[in-house]
């Protein structure tokens, strides 16, 4: 039977209209997730790459990715290709007025299912008590402040080592070099920002001091984003200690190096808690006086080789295409706090807050990004397989001298001079 023209613009019309209801029917819906981090301010180039992170993550759950044997990468978003995750970038300024009010928009305005950040310990606070009165799902994964996981809160979640784990390697790696090198380290000097994560470093440095008969004979505030540290660091140099425990973020860590190198001063050790340090984007503009100074992280690509090669495919794939450089230890860190979403989502069968944050509160999640491999959490919310390593920078290039399992260099001790450099 031959159509008329008119006959047959009527079919195909009602045929397109039938494939667009099915195409429709079929398409997957999103899970809204919030990355709340500081996209501008002092830190805004850490906050971007955490971002960034989570994108990635993002890429790993929602494409096929048969490259990668890590949980959902195989297949194509969650439940069977029902649910995509979408990601909802938002700047907090390294505020945390500022924090809490964003959080506030993203769970109201924007129905964001969960959030995600916030790499200020000063902005997580705020921004996780909102999610808690709303019985809302938070994520956290490099904030550091011990004080997160002690209040009590059901539906935060935190990945790191907190402050009070990394104090305690950082005074058991004093006293190996005592022993071990002959270091004669029996002084101490603590450097923080002025904020949430900062005093809380410090708090606990004083606590593992304390119980390593540590001297602390300078204890030096700065207010974050500073433009000088002259004073601060001179009274680091005129009470000479041994070693020194910094705390300070992004651009404020590369200003405390630079103005230890003008006033010509180093301590045999210098030790740092998840700073600035550990931003390839930090050392780069740092360049040789970065070199021998050490920190406390949970990822180097040099670690990652030997230990987390899983975490090297999506890095090249899906991160470094975006930051142009490689992970650093804080930004991996929210990209597994995603996929453990992700894998509670998966089996859960959907976004069901109260299944889905029971499933993280009880369950085990093997994760190819985390340097212990796996993710489980206390009751208070703090991941009880959290790992960081010590590693010393030489080049631009994170040498592992701390502990002895993971260890792949001798360390330089003392740090170099500045004239003899």
């Amino acid at each position: 039977m031959k159509l008329s023209k008119r006959t047959a613009i009527v079919v195909m019309l009602v045929l397109c209209t039938a494939l667009f209801a099915s195409a429709a029917a079929f398409a997957a819906e999103e899970i809204k997730v919030g990355a709340l981090f500081p996209l501008t301010g002092p830190a805004a180039v850490s906050g971007q790459n955490c971002v960034n992170s989570v994108l990635a993550a993002a890429d790993v759950i929602n494409t096929k990715n048969p490259d990668i044997k890590a949980p959902l990468a195989a297949g194509e978003g969650l439940v069977g290709g029902k649910y995509v995750i979408k990601i909802v970038p938002a700047d907090h300024q390294g505020k945390p007025d500022v924090a809490k009010s964003e959080a506030e928009r993203l769970y109201n305005q924007e129905k964001v299912f969960a959030v995600i950040g916030c790499y200020n310990s000063s902005a997580t606070k705020p921004a996780s008590a909102v999610a808690e009165r709303a019985k809302k799902i938070f994520l956290c994964g490099c904030s550091s402040s011990a004080a997160l996981t002690e209040r009590g809160y059901k539906y935060f979640f935190r990945h790191a080592p907190t402050d009070a784990i990394e104090s305690v390697e950082f005074v058991d790696y004093i006293a190996y070099l005592n022993k071990e090198k002959n270091a004669g380290i029996k002084t101490l000097g603590v450097i923080y920002e002025n904020t949430e994560f900062g005093k809380h470093a410090a708090d606990e440095a004083r606590k593992a001091a304390k119980r390593a008969d540590l001297e602390i004979v300078a204890d030096v505030p700065f207010n974050n984003g500073a433009t000088n540290l002259n004073s601060e660091v001179q009274k680091l140099k005129s009470a000479n200690p041994d070693a020194v425990f910094g705390a300070a973020l992004g651009g404020d860590y590369s200003l405390w190096v630079r103005t230890m190198k003008q006033v010509n001063w180093l301590p045999k050790i210098a030790i740092n808690y998840c700073t600035g340090y550990q931003n390839p984007a930090v050392q780069k503009e740092l360049g040789s006086d970065g070199n021998f100074f050490m920190g406390g992280m949970g990822y180097s690509p040099e670690l990652a080789k030997k230990f987390m090669p899983e975490a090297i495919k999506i890095q090249d794939k899906y991160y470094t295409p975006r930051s142009k450089q490689p992970f650093d230890s804080d930004s991996i860190q929210e990209a597994v706090m995603l996929m453990v979403l992700a894998q509670a989502i998966e089996k859960a069968g959907g976004p069901d807050t109260e299944k889905v944050a029971k499933i993280i509160q009880t369950d085990e999640f093997p994760s190819v990004m985390s340097l212990s491999g796996r993710v489980k959490f206390s009751s208070d919310g703090q991941n009880a397989e959290a790992l960081s390593v010590i590693t010393q920078l030489h080049e631009q290039k994170y040498q592992t001298v701390f502990p002895l399992k993971y260890k792949d260099s001798e360390p330089t001790l003392p740090m170099t001079p500045w004239d003899k450099r």
